[in-house]
């Protein structure tokens, strides 16, 4: 083969449904990641950090009731 002869392409088949489903996929993680609004991330830090404030205030009564007890 030399530089003048033209190169020719392999015909390879495309797999139509595996590709239809692989975009719909990619589609499905776009849409969750760039949804509107902020908001339930937000929900969930501030579920998250009244949780922790919840389970500190509770560790403190325990602890004060057992130094009461003693």
């Amino acid at each position: 083969m030399t530089t003048a002869e033209p190169v020719h392409p392999v015909e390879v088949p495309l797999p139509t449904a595996v590709r239809a489903s692989a975009l719909a996929a990619f589609q499905l993680v776009e849409d969750a990641r760039y949804r509107s609004g902020r908001r339930p991330r937000n929900a969930r830090r501030r579920l998250l950090a009244q949780r922790a404030v919840a389970e500190r205030k509770a560790e403190r009564e325990v602890e004060r009731e057992l130094d009461l007890g003693c």
